[in-house]
């Protein structure tokens, strides 16, 4: 009996002991934070890593901290966390990352960089792409067309529109009608179009797309909603922020 009671009572606790490990497993998996993933290493206009701008312009800095804070905000509200790429974007970088984040290059993606995104979206993976008017950047610089055109997107030339200001439509992005900056940029094809100048909705500056597999593409034809400009010619309550995230909550759904 006594040999009996024995096993019983190590059985119990090897029970506990898998239930407790089983439940500590579960809970980790479910507060591991994802992760926003920004290119700096294609000659991006705008957007730098804050830790490694020593001895830059004083008043970029300052401009770059800003930017990076307020995109931490987004991302810590969703429960994500922040990271710089800033070498040549590989496949072990987009496995560990669940958004890419471009803003407005000015070089060309290797034609590996361009299969890499690609898997990355084809595999459930999301991308938030941001191009602007020529100015900054042309298609003729970087191939950021290259990236998108299996999915049946593409950047094209500079707007006609010069109405400042624009907005977005309630949808499965945002979930508000947001006032958003526009001043110049260039047209964006295909997708569901969700941005629009105040002028007219005739050529959107955003669109988004959702593929099958489950992977997600917001391309933005205007780059001002994404460097936070919340004040532009005597507007000064853009609603960059709650757009910002909006747009980061379906990337990362």
């Amino acid at each position: 009996m006594k040999l009996v009671n024995t096993l019983t009572t190590i059985a119990c606790t090897l029970l506990v002991l898998v239930f407790i490990s089983t439940t500590t497993l579960f809970a980790q998996a479910n507060t591991s934070k994802q992760r926003i993933l920004v290119d700096v290493a294609h000659g991006q206009k705008f957007w730098n890593d804050p830790s490694a701008m020593a001895g830059q312009d004083s008043g970029k800095v300052a401009r770059i901290n800003y930017m990076n804070g307020e995109l931490v905000k987004n991302a810590k509200s969703l429960k994500a966390d922040v990271t710089y790429l800033k070498g040549k974007i590989t496949h072990g970088d987009l496995t560990k990352n669940d958004v890419l984040f471009i803003h407005i290059p000015s070089s060309k993606y290797e034609a590996d960089e361009v299969k890499v995104i690609q898997q990355h979206l084809e595999k459930g993976g999301s991308l938030f792409l941001v191009m602007d008017a020529d100015y900054w950047s042309t298609l003729e610089q970087t191939n950021v067309n290259d990236i998108l055109s299996p999915f049946n997107l593409q950047f094209g030339g500079n707007s006609s529109l010069d109405l400042t200001g624009g907005q977005t439509k309630t949808g499965a992005v945002t979930k508000k009608n947001f006032s958003i900056p526009f001043h110049g940029a260039r047209t964006v094809q295909g997708g569901t179009p969700f941005c629009f100048n105040n002028e007219n909705e005739q050529d959107p500056f955003g669109t988004y797309i959702e593929l099958k597999n489950g992977g997600k593409i917001i391309a933005m034809a205007d780059g001002m909603v994404s460097l936070y400009m919340t004040s532009w010619e005597g507007v000064n309550n853009y609603q960059c922020s709650e757009f910002m995230n909006d747009s980061f909550a379906w990337l990362l759904k």
